[in-house]
């Protein structure tokens, strides 16, 4: 069963990779346009990194986001194709 946090959890996620540059505190670089890691995603929604790790790993295997490994960060960005989908699945009624 999901917990109506976990649930709130996980679309804060989404909402925030649809533009992390715009809650990634000011740096003198730019965020990779690639995505955010982990460490980002948790930082800028004031969670703990393992708990965004977690999510963010069961939103990936659902396939609404992708990832890419780069050294030793995996980025993640979110597939509007697959989101929009599943949107349009939830609109019909499943």
């Amino acid at each position: 069963m999901l917990s109506t946090s976990t649930g709130r959890t996980r679309l804060l996620i989404l909402e925030w990779l649809r533009d992390p540059a715009a809650h990634a505190p000011r740096r003198r670089r730019a965020p990779p346009a690639h995505g955010a890691t982990a460490k980002a995603v948790a930082a800028g929604l004031g969670i703990p990194r393992r708990t965004a790790e977690r999510h963010l790993a069961l939103l990936a295997g659902l396939g609404l986001l992708r990832t890419r490994r780069i050294r030793c960060r995996t980025y993640y960005h979110r597939d509007e194709a697959r989101i929009d989908e599943v949107a349009r699945m939830f609109e019909k009624g499943w």
